[in-house]
């Protein structure tokens, strides 16, 4: 056999011939200088001919099949972590072994929110191993102090090697552990800088695998791409058990936290955040931070309910409406869509008769939470109604409903529950599609009126349809 031959085959099995890009594991046949996958240059190698591997059965089964109905269900149930906003959004907890991965744009606050996680878990009496790859252990302390997160049972490290880090696992034995973050460590046997799919992926299986060994909650700090994406190979969502996007904007204090994927509980539920100076805190009511002052009738403010998972929400949409001064008219938003506040703009062009096509229109939400949900239509539609005629509407009045083009209110989904949060924080007044709620769904003290046409709610709240 000649050497060229005895190359490809190892122990009587082909090996593996070609090349591979470090930073994405792209594959070509021949040597490229840069990579199809990246587009990086100088990252395309040639494999080092290993044999192609084959999974072989094994010779005894250790833990051999059960039928489902003998199966101990109790090592799947849920833990709190001491956060109720968390424990919520994972349905109740973390599942012992269960690997959750925690994503959001840098600055958002996921290091802050996970420190506060692990020490109030520490503080329940389980043993906690916290490893940052981004900061020092000192960092880290002076963070914790001034949260409040300082406990016995919570153990820091600053590593950035594999290897050392499953040798911390080994050490502690932790009930918790949290990695800050997956993209910041990498492996000596994987070739290619941290944080590049190879690395990242190497990491998150042998994270992973141990997590499931060991039954150890886990909680993996993942980046974000510019487009909001995680970042990192797509199979990462594939092998962790739940997906939890971290959102908010940094000029606010809100921060939301919802379950994108979660094996062991719902995918619509919604935690509530309040990221100031001291830490964040969970948000058991939080319809005060989207709303301003309830004392006064302002022109150009309307209420409404959105329903974020299943929990319902009360907002406030302001709208400020003026003569244009230049020739093109402006369409300003912030926190609805702007393709939705032009439809409603037309709607009120058109069968509503009032001139808003002559004015600059400026809509925009209290507290920067993001309603994108059809629901805000006739919130968005009477705040500008308001401010065009100069008018408040009725103290005490929340509205709901979705409008459709050719002027109708067309009835939403969860109108009794929204109703209910709207009778529990005070409001007398409500208007609704027609046929949105049946009798016995009204709340005691809270007068329902169910109108068909935009028309007829303008008439109604503002007195003029001008």
């Amino acid at each position: 056999m000649t050497t060229s031959t005895s190359s490809r085959r190892k122990n009587g099995r082909p090996a593996q011939t070609g090349h591979r890009c470090t930073e994405c594991g792209w594959t070509s046949v021949k040597w490229v200088g840069r990579c199809g996958g990246c587009g990086a240059w100088g990252t395309v190698v040639e494999l080092d001919g290993a044999p192609a591997g084959r999974t072989r059965p094994a010779g005894s089964v250790a833990r051999p099949a059960q039928p489902i109905g003998t199966v101990d269900a109790t090592a799947a149930e849920a833990a709190s972590t001491g956060v109720g906003e968390f424990d919520r959004v994972l349905g109740g907890g973390l599942v012992k072994g269960a690997v959750a991965l925690v994503t959001g744009e840098p600055g958002i606050g996921k290091s802050t929110l996970l420190l506060d996680v692990a020490a109030r878990t520490a503080r329940l009496g389980r043993r906690v191993l916290y490893v940052t790859g981004e900061e020092s252990a000192a960092q880290v302390r002076l963070r914790a102090e001034r949260i409040g997160a300082v406990a016995d049972g919570l153990y820091l490290a600053a590593e950035s090697d594999l290897g050392t880090v499953l040798a911390q696992i080994e050490r502690v034995s932790p009930d918790l552990f949290v990695l800050d973050s997956v993209q910041t460590i990498s492996s000596a046997e994987v070739d290619g800088a941290a944080g590049n799919v190879s690395q990242v992926r190497e990491v998150a299986a042998a994270v992973i695998g141990v997590a499931k060994e060991r039954d150890m909650s886990t909680l993996l700090v993942g980046h974000v791409t510019k487009d909001g994406g995680i970042a990192g190979p797509r199979v990462l969502e594939h092998l962790v058990d739940v997906v939890i996007g971290f959102e908010g904007d940094r000029h606010t204090r809100l921060r939301l936290v919802r379950a994108v994927k979660n094996r062991y509980g719902p995918t619509d539920e919604v935690g509530c955040f309040d990221l100031g100076e001291h830490g964040i805190l969970g948000l058991a009511d939080p319809s005060g931070l989207f709303l301003s002052s309830r004392d006064m009738e302002v022109p150009g403010t309307s209420v409404t309910v959105t329903l974020e998972g299943r929990r319902p929400l009360v907002c406030e949409v302001q709208s400020l409406m003026t003569r244009a001064s230049a020739g093109s008219p402006r369409r300003t938003t912030s926190g609805l869509d702007h393709s939705r506040i032009a439809m409603v703009l037309a709607v009120l062009e058109k069968h509503v008769r009032m001139p808003v096509g002559e004015c600059d229109c400026y809509v925009s939400t209290v507290g920067g939470v993001k309603l994108s949900e059809p629901a805000s239509d006739l919130a968005a539609a009477l705040a500008m109604a308001s401010s065009l005629a100069d008018r408040p509407l009725p103290r005490g009045t929340v509205v709901i409903g979705e409008v459709g083009l050719a002027g109708e209110l067309r009835p939403t989904a969860g109108v009794a529950r929204r109703l209910a949060e709207a009778g529990r924080l005070g409001f007398t007044r409500a208007v609704v599609p027609a046929g949105s709620v049946e009798a016995g769904d009204m709340p005691r003290g809270l007068q329902v009126h169910q109108v068909a046409r935009l028309a007829e709610a303008v008439r109604g709240l503002i007195g003029s349809d001008r």
